[in-house]
């Protein structure tokens, strides 16, 4: 299981990628329900058809969205949906995605249209990947699609979504869960998240970053939802860390000390930890880890560097200690990383300057 920091609870090795062998784009099916919420409806559509091959640029999904017997479905925005397609498109995708609703019977007392159970249980059944953004937890929650896994939701339906569903092992604080073959994302912005998540997955960082930036976005937010959750704002100047972050993003390869870290914020080592955490939702150490590996996954994609050379370009000095990482941060080794996402002939292009950007 992978959580928002891409820890990987378990299993031996990534998640299945998307067939390379195949010269069809994925096909991904929207399942839009009344009082489908606006921006999660178009989130599908918006990151995955930015997804194409570094090399011909061709699409990597298509995006389809469907309602029950290809009905209008109302949208939180004040429009209508009206869509090309029943709930036979659902037969043929390869991954269901269900928006978030802001209202109905999977909110209200947790259940579900038989007729949408049904479909959504057959697609699963047949080995269709299924992912929910927001609310759209509670419809996967509702047929039975989450018991016993773990999964999230936004953090103001936590207390509503236990309620309703006691034997799902939720999560509120992340921003997304990916269980295998069923994801959950937290509210509005994570949906964004956990598609390209999905598409690092499917494709590997270099297609997932050129998404990102296609999308305005960075390729990875660190921490997770709890950063967010209401509380009173923390007292203090309206200095930031964003400085610092961007500087020590140049410094991968040697990363300075916590003190070094706080002197260049002008401020004192507890202050400057305090603000890094208020600001990312981690610890500076934490958040330096995250894209340490984030760059060595890049460089193991893109570039010939052999894992040593690998390791002391992205800060962790030998490769044992690389090798320790990338296992404890995504369960696999270097070497079967590179396998996984770099085929052999496939071309190996540089990494861009800006492959790896600041986040906040």
């Amino acid at each position: 299981m992978t959580a928002a920091n891409g820890k990987r609870r378990g299993g031996s090795g990534p998640a299945r990628p998307a067939d390379s062998t195949s010269t069809d784009p994925h096909r991904v099916v929207v399942l839009a329900l009344d009082e489908v919420v606006g921006l999660d409806l178009g989130t599908p559509a918006q990151v995955f058809c930015t997804a194409r091959t570094p090399t011909g640029g061709d699409d990597l999904y298509t995006v389809t969205t469907c309602t029950k017997d290809a009905a209008p479905v109302r949208s939180t925005a004040g429009y209508r949906v009206l869509p090309d397609h029943g709930l036979a498109a659902l037969t043929t995708a390869q991954t269901v995605v269900v928006p978030g609703i802001h209202g109905g019977p999977p909110l209200t007392d947790g259940t579900l249209d038989p007729e949408l159970t049904d479909a959504l249980r057959a697609a699963h059944e047949r080995g269709a990947r299924i992912m929910s953004i927001c609310t759209g937890a509670f419809v996967l929650a509702a047929a039975g699609l989450l018991d016993g896994r773990p999964a999230t939701t936004h953090w103001a339906y936590a207390a509503r979504f236990r309620n309703h569903f006691p034997s799902v092992r939720l999560d509120p604080e992340v921003l997304f869960v990916d269980d295998g073959d069923i994801l959950t994302s937290a509210g509005v912005a994570a949906g964004i998240d956990l598609c390209l998540h999905i598409i690092r997955t499917d494709h590997g960082s270099e297609v997932a970053n050129r998404s990102a930036r296609r999308c305005v976005m960075p390729p990875w937010r660190d921490g997770g939802q709890a950063q967010y959750i209401e509380r009173p704002v923390p007292a203090g100047d309206d200095t930031t860390t964003a400085p610092t972050r961007t500087w020590l993003l140049q410094r991968l390869d040697d990363p300075p000390t916590l003190r070094a870290m706080a002197a260049h914020a002008n401020m004192s080592v507890r202050t400057f930890t305090r603000r890094f955490r208020e600001e990312t939702g981690v610890s500076p150490a934490r958040w330096l880890l995250r894209h340490r590996t984030d760059h060595a996954r890049l460089l193991l994609e893109t570039t010939e560097l052999s894992v040593d050379q690998v390791a002391r370009q992205a800060g962790f000095g030998t490769a044992t200690s690389l090798r320790q990482h990338l296992h404890g941060s995504i369960g696999v080794a270097p070497t079967a990383y590179r396998r996984t996402f770099r085929p052999p002939g496939s071309p190996r292009p540089d990494p861009t300057p800006d492959a790896v950007s600041p986040t906040a």
